[in-house]
């Protein structure tokens, strides 16, 4: 397809404070507006070579946003320009603040991180492991102890259904209730002993969702929504959409040949999606949305007077649990509750600092938070199989710029 234009915009800082993050002060005089500018531009020969077919970019630091840039198409049907108020399904990045409403249940007495799973949950009592798989037979043990919620949270609980979440993961549960869907899992025979390793599971952080259920006796979207985004007035952060915001959903494309295809699966946040929020990898959100969430987590937990998470859980969250276990999908990587952690920045996290925590989607999208140069960075897309991955050449570029813009 041929463009007849480019759909490019470099965004005001000044004209977005007030109505984007509610405070006065935003980041910009902490940046180099013109290695800023860059972004833009950058983002671009990705869109002319059809690596995706728009983005929103933002940089920030704890005073708020420094930078906002669209590029390319929200929609390349119709040629319809992307905007810093489209809405993208965020998949994985969901993890993160799934574990955050964890933490909030734990500071209010209502469970604690080392809690094993089936006290909150009794179907996961008397749950058996992997002992040997041959010629067709599988051989059960009992694993030397049970999970807990901090295995759950860390990746290391041994449950099952390690993939990244993907579109078949997605249509495939939509006639599932969150409960019946844990369930499941809590049926399935653990693939190793609880703690000895690290193995990307979106079925333990879907458990993770029904605790909160069970413990706030509320469902999952009703807490998280009361808790976390509607005291930052992220209004635009939900499991299923409005028709309003179902209009404001970029489409989700896939690279075929030399040509990106729009991908026509039902997929999460339509009617047509899973039946029940899927927390490890169910939210929409758009930029804006997610700058107040990363500038709260870079003003340890508050912004505009609310605090949505204490001071001491979002450390905890960010600081590496997984010990010396190999993580992650990049090299140098640990893992906090939730949050990738760089424990090591090499490669695609070269130029952060070692501390700085974050998540990644299926969909290419990526959100990353350095405390020690306090900076924010987001990239929003929608590709299937981004090539790369979390160390994706997107990714790499807009770091690049960014970091090196703060001053």
């Amino acid at each position: 397809m041929v463009l007849r234009r480019r759909a490019f915009m470099a965004v005001s800082v000044g004209m977005l404070a007030g109505a984007l993050l509610g405070i006065g002060a935003v980041g910009a005089a902490e940046f180099d507006a013109a290695k800023l500018a860059q972004i833009g531009p950058a983002m671009q020969k990705f869109v002319d070579a059809k690596e995706v077919a728009g983005a929103v970019t933002i940089v920030g630091s704890s005073k708020g946003i420094a930078d906002i840039q669209t590029v390319g198409w929200s929609k390349v049907a119709g040629q319809e320009p992307m905007r810093k108020e489209t809405m993208f399904r965020i998949a994985s990045m969901t993890k993160p603040i799934t574990a955050m409403g964890v933490m909030l249940l734990q500071e209010d007495g209502k469970l604690s991180v080392e809690d094993p799973v089936e006290k909150h949950l009794p179907e996961f009592k008397g749950q058996m492991m992997v002992a040997e798989r041959k010629d067709g037979t599988v051989t059960l043990k009992k694993p030397a102890r049970v999970i807990t919620i901090r295995d759950l949270m860390t990746h290391t609980s041994g449950l099952p259904g390690g993939f990244p979440i993907g579109l078949a993961d997605l249509y495939n549960r939509r006639h599932l209730t969150l409960a019946e869907a844990v369930l499941v899992s809590s049926q399935q025979p653990l693939d190793f002993e609880p703690g000895s390793k690290w193995a990307y599971c979106n079925a333990g952080i879907d458990t993770l969702g029904r605790i909160i259920e069970v413990c706030s006796g509320k469902s999952y979207e009703s807490f998280m929504i009361e808790r976390i985004f509607s005291p930052l007035g992220m209004n635009d952060t939900r499991c299923f959409t409005s028709p309003e915001q179902a209009a404001r959903v970029a489409g989700l494309y896939e690279k075929k040949g030399d040509e990106l295809v729009e991908v026509a699966k039902p997929l999460v946040g339509s009617a047509q999606s899973a039946k029940h929020p899927i927390p490890a990898g169910g939210l929409l959100s758009t930029g804006p949305d997610l700058a107040k969430l990363y500038t709260a987590l870079l003003n340890h937990g508050e912004l505009g007077g609310h605090r949505v998470i204490s001071a001491p859980s979002l450390k905890t969250m960010t600081s590496v649990q997984t010990g010396d276990l190999k993580t992650g999908f990049v090299d140098g990587m640990g893992f906090g509750f939730g949050f990738a952690v760089v424990r090591e920045p090499k490669g695609a996290t070269e130029m952060v600092s070692t501390g700085t925590y974050g998540h990644g989607g299926a969909f290419g999208t990526q959100g990353w938070i350095d405390p020690q140069q306090d900076v924010f960075v987001i990239l929003l897309i929608q590709r299937a199989g981004t090539p790369g991955g979390d160390g994706s050449e997107l990714r790499k570029t807009l770091q690049a710029i960014a970091f090196g813009a703060k001053k």
